[in-house]
């Protein structure tokens, strides 16, 4: 594939592909981000045509977006932790090992949630995201009491944590959860299951942006067309 720098034609095209498998009857999980924004967009234009389907969704954003899109939207709860589909964007991922980074919508604990509840998990991005390894910094959802010392423990682990800053506003992102993120950047992760047990077992963690051994598929999208990998 060709790169495209993450177009929106590229992006809307992997996430056609994950919509495309959606079936009348279904709970979808839905994510967080630009692709899993055309992800939604493109199952409400079939359910205007008659698709019937009800959506788990994993932030404030992509729930609106979801109502907005005509979706029926339901609690995780409501699910009975039975979704059969979840479908969502990746800040990187590693194509051969079908691991993934995600946290840059600060959505990831939500994320983590419903695909672990889910029967299948479809990640849809663009070539801009594939690496061999993955490198991304890592978001970590921490409590607020606990930020430093989860910065302090992702140091002596030979990280470099950085507590992240809103935009528009002073102070630092809060998630949906009232919770803060730290981005931890190991650089080139040598192992990722390792490192996902590590951040987990840190006292006042809550959840990480590490997603191993969780993808089923995954569609890459560029401005000529989409290939979907299946895991």
């Amino acid at each position: 594939m060709k790169s495209t720098g993450g177009t929106t034609a590229a992006k809307q095209r992997a996430a056609r592909a994950a919509a495309d498998r959606v079936s009348d009857g279904m709970t979808i999980g839905l994510g967080t981000g630009s692709t899993a924004a055309h992800a939604i967009d493109a199952l409400g234009e079939r359910v205007a045509d008659g698709l019937d389907i009800r959506a788990v969704t994993t932030s404030f954003s992509s729930r609106m977006r979801a109502l907005d899109a005509g979706i029926e939207v339901i609690d995780l709860d409501e699910a009975g932790g039975g979704i059969d589909l979840a479908i969502d964007g990746a800040d990187q991922i590693a194509l051969d090992a079908g691991d993934c980074i995600k946290g840059g919508g600060a959505a990831h604990t939500r994320e983590k949630m419903v695909a672990s509840a889910a029967d299948r998990f479809h990640v849809v991005v663009d070539e801009t995201k594939i690496a061999d390894s993955l490198s991304h910094p890592v978001a970590i959802e921490v409590l607020p009491a606990a930020h430093r010392l989860v910065a302090d423990a992702v140091a002596k682990r030979g990280g470099e944590p950085t507590l992240r800053t809103a935009e528009r506003k002073d102070g630092p992102v809060v998630t949906d959860n009232g919770n803060l993120v730290v981005d931890a950047n190991f650089g080139t992760l040598e192992s990722p299951r390792s490192l996902a047990a590590e951040l987990s077992s840190l006292a006042g963690v809550v959840d990480h942006g590490l997603f191993v051994d969780a993808v089923t598929a995954a569609s890459v999208g560029d401005d000529d067309g989409v290939e979907t990998i299946v895991y």
